[in-house]
């Protein structure tokens, strides 16, 4: 199958059901064989007026659609909107806000705020493989607003200068792919930082590091280079510009696109920054398979992306 190359071909493409059919069965199935969701059993027909799949199985649920497993589960939203949804958050290098994705699919606000977060789940890398490279570069960023431009409530809560009152990304880069990971932390303590890096940082590699006392002491397991922000910025090949160059994409897309970000969620928006800078040398239509790919297994409900369900909690680091 051929898949489209451009938004305006993913648009006329997936405006046809039967095309969004044949597209999300071979996501599913590449084998072209449809499986029960709940049974695994090949013993299903096709019910062409319903547009629903039965199984022969006893179960409860013998009738299922494509959506069923995947995070369009319980959508009344078609496939039609559901896809180039996630064509344009896969491909917009800044994002693309919860109101401008409403207005261009005809949903409320709401709606493709929903929408948004659901394929953001299924750009999350789960993966908890090393880095490949033997170079990687370690540093950490501060995300909030700027005290001046608060309210008098607000500044009055902030006693301390900095990053008091933002929230704390810490980042890894391995030169050799060039991709990054991200992490939500709540403080830049080293017992915070470091079992990131040695999670993710196999032992014996370079890691790049600025001169915060958090990052001290790992010259017990890698072969620690500093750079002191204070003395210069670049020493040879000691430096954490890679690192810091995905920050300034990071904070355009926050401060730029989405404005506002509840420390809550902020998670969702990393893995979706992390994801289009990690594929970023795809092209559009690879990184939208790459996401069309993921969507099984993975599901998010309103009451979880609201925080009124306990696994709405921010996953294990990624």
């Amino acid at each position: 199958m051929k898949y489209p190359s451009t938004l305006q071909q993913a648009i006329r493409y997936f405006s046809h059901f039967e095309n969004c059919q044949r597209f999300m069965i071979e996501m599913r199935w590449p084998d072209g064989k449809v499986r029960c969701p709940t049974c695994k059993s090949e013993n299903v027909t096709y019910l062409e007026n319903a547009r629903l799949w039965k199984c022969y199985a006893k179960h409860p649920r013998a009738k299922f659609s494509l959506k069923v497993g995947t995070i369009f589960e319980d959508s009344s939203i078609g496939l039609d909107k559901w896809l180039p949804a996630m064509w344009l958050i896969a491909n917009c290098k800044n994002g693309i806000s919860s109101y401008e994705m409403a207005r261009g699919l005809g949903v409320t606000q709401k709606t493709a705020w929903f929408m948004d977060h659901r394929i953001r789940l299924a750009m999350q890398d789960r993966s908890l493989a090393q880095f490949d490279g033997n170079e990687v570069e370690a540093d950490e960023t501060f995300i909030g607003g700027l005290a001046r431009n608060m309210h008098k409530d607000k500044k009055i809560k902030i006693t301390a200068t900095g990053g008091a009152g933002k929230a704390i990304v810490m980042g890894l880069l391995d030169r050799h792919s060039a991709k990054v990971r991200l992490t939500h932390v709540p403080n830049t303590q080293r017992d915070t930082l470091q079992p990131l890096v040695r999670r993710y940082v196999r032992g014996g590699s370079y890691v790049f590091t600025d001169a915060f006392m958090g990052y001290h002491g790992l010259d017990q397991d890698y072969v620690h280079n500093v750079i002191d922000h204070a003395e210069r910025y670049v020493d040879g090949n000691v430096h954490t510009n890679k690192i810091e160059n995905f920050w300034s994409l990071l904070k355009r897309s926050l401060k730029g696109t989405y404005v506002s970000v509840e420390p809550f969620h902020l998670f969702r928006y990393l893995d979706e920054q992390a994801f289009r800078y990690n594929a970023r040398k795809a092209n559009d239509g690879e990184r939208f398979i790459d996401v069309a790919s993921s969507v099984l297994g993975r599901r998010l409900t309103y009451s979880e992306l609201t925080g009124k369900t306990e696994s709405a909690t921010e996953p294990l680091p990624a």
